[in-house]
């Protein structure tokens, strides 16, 4: 929608009955003339256009007294449009040729005029050359002149600095400096001179010989003030008077200081020193008689445990209390299921299942443990009951867990086997806790690649594979130093310093592994 104002002044003075100005709305829909409207800028140079156009178009209808055929006019527009297009590029291909013809002319590397110019003046002994000899260059330039007769030889600067010439600066400022010099030599000389009265040296003089009588009597009479001060014939000397002080207080310290005072402060911190230390004997005499019976007590619980039933399902709570106890800072939830039968019929076997929490990179993956407290229970025993404990509890993964106590000796520390991980753990011996950790961290980055592969998701389980590699191999390697540590006793402290950086190495592989889990983690929630 275009908004035009047309006003016309009257051009008649007969044409009374024409308005001043005319409003009218106009919907423009033609492409060629909205194409022209919207080249100028919107306002008044639009308007204007619009007007000249309007004018226009009414003058050649007024004077064609009828419609003009539209195709004729656009045929014929047509033709002369074309016809300009080819004179302009015809004209444009006459202007590119001249132009490159002159370009080539001027600019062309090995013919054009203005190479030729600019070698002729930068060639040896070119133009360029020779203004700059005649100027700077030779001994007879121009600028080797100019500097000749201002700072030359015979030039009036190096005359006023030559100090062999009488009237130079040289030797007016060596003139004048002389002068000064011997001046204040003779005031100094003057000063320092007994022949004359009025100077510094004699007034000295005069003034000490006026004081010297003066001088004399008060420094006897101080002498004889200082001496009578240092005296001990005079009881109130303060030489008298520190000797009596002194004494004084070493009396007061040796006092102080003897036993046979019993007020004396020595006497009393003994006092209390012998009713401090009967006390902590009392003390220390109650306390051993509480560690014995307590000793005791443990000793008979321990016996009493070992030869009872219970002793297995105690090793069974330990576990599934330390595992309950990761998997809740973990996040994931454990549930001790060696009370309940599963899946099988009548079994019980699998003896704690933890699912891995909604925060974790498998969240609802479960896996099974079982533990186990008995003699004689080999490897391969212990692989078929934690297979049975995987499909009882329904869990795709199995830690199984031996007590120290009643593992088989050839067993390592930490193992691996398929699906299942083998650890050895004593809960009486908190060092052994690290196999125990590494046996979680490691199950559960199994189960997170168990269950990225069951999702078809790619992940990158190389870092989580090298720790588990590292764990076993450190595990091995633990169990070899136990080993040497109960055997050899003269290298126990490089033994047990190994025995720290193993422990060391291998918690640092398990925080990695659960750095690593929850890199997975964060990639499988960015996925989702």
């Amino acid at each position: 929608m275009a908004e035009a104002g047309v006003q016309a002044k009257e051009l008649q003075d007969d044409h009374a009955d024409v308005p001043y100005g005319l409003l009218l709305e106009l919907k423009v829909a033609d492409p060629e003339v909205i194409r022209e409207l919207t080249a100028r800028p919107d306002g008044s140079a639009r308007q204007q256009f619009a007007l000249a156009a309007l004018r226009i178009g009414v003058l050649a209808l007024k004077q064609a007294q009828g419609q003009v055929d539209v195709a004729l006019v656009q045929n014929e527009m047509d033709r002369i449009v074309g016809r300009l297009q080819q004179q302009l590029s015809g004209h444009a291909v006459k202007v590119q040729t001249e132009l490159a013809t002159t370009l080539k002319e001027y600019f062309d590397p090995e013919s054009g005029r203005f190479h030729q110019r600019v070698r002729q003046l930068l060639r040896s002994d070119g133009e360029l050359e020779q203004v700059l000899r005649r100027q700077i260059g030779g001994e007879d330039s121009e600028l080797a002149k100019t500097l000749l007769s201002h700072v030359g030889h015979e030039s009036p600067l190096l005359k006023i600095l030559n100090p062999k010439e009488s009237d130079g600066l040289l030797s007016a400022l060596q003139k004048s400096l002389d002068d000064e010099l011997a001046g204040q030599r003779r005031q100094i000389l003057e000063q320092f001179s007994l022949d004359n009265k009025q100077g510094a040296l004699a007034r000295l003089v005069k003034e000490l010989q006026e004081n010297h009588g003066e001088l004399n009597t008060a420094l006897q009479k101080k002498i004889q003030e200082v001496v009578k001060e240092f005296s001990l014939d005079d009881e109130n000397s303060a030489l008298s008077r520190l000797v009596g002080n002194v004494a004084k207080a070493q009396r007061t310290i040796t006092s102080e200081f003897s036993l046979d005072n019993k007020q004396s402060s020595l006497a009393r911190m003994k006092e209390e020193l012998l009713e401090v230390l009967k006390r902590h004997d009392k003390d220390n005499q109650e306390f051993r008689e509480e560690v014995k019976v307590a000793l005791a007590a443990m000793a008979a619980k321990q016996a009493a445990d070992e030869q009872s039933t219970r002793h297995g399902i105690t090793f069974e709570e330990a576990v599934c209390e330390f595992v309950a106890h990761q998997a809740q800072q973990a996040g994931d939830i454990a549930q001790a299921t060696g009370h309940t039968p599963g899946r099988i019929k009548n079994c019980k076997v699998g003896d704690c299942v933890i699912e891995l929490g909604p925060d974790s990179a498998a969240a609802g993956t479960r896996f099974v443990v079982e533990a186990k407290e008995k003699a004689g229970y080999t490897l391969t025993a212990a692989r078929e009951e934690a297979e049975r404990a995987r499909k009882n509890r329904g869990a795709q993964l199995c830690l199984f867990v031996y007590s120290a106590k009643t593992a088989p000796p050839q067993l390592d520390s930490f193992a691996r086997y398929g699906h299942d991980i083998f650890v050895v753990w004593n809960p009486e011996q908190p060092s052994t806790d690290v196999f125990l950790r590494a046996g979680l961290a490691t199950i559960r980055a199994l189960c997170v690649r168990e269950s990225r592969r069951r999702e078809g998701q790619a992940a990158d389980f190389t870092a989580i594979d090298q720790a588990i590699l590292e764990i076993e191999k450190r595990s091995s390697k633990l169990q070899e130093i136990e080993t040497w540590t109960a055997n050899i006793s003269r290298d126990a402290g490089k033994i047990w310093e190994q025995v720290r950086k193993t422990y060391e190495a291998l918690d640092r592989q398990v925080d990695q592994l659960r750095e690593r889990i929850a890199d997975v983690r964060s990639a499988g929630e960015q996925t989702d």
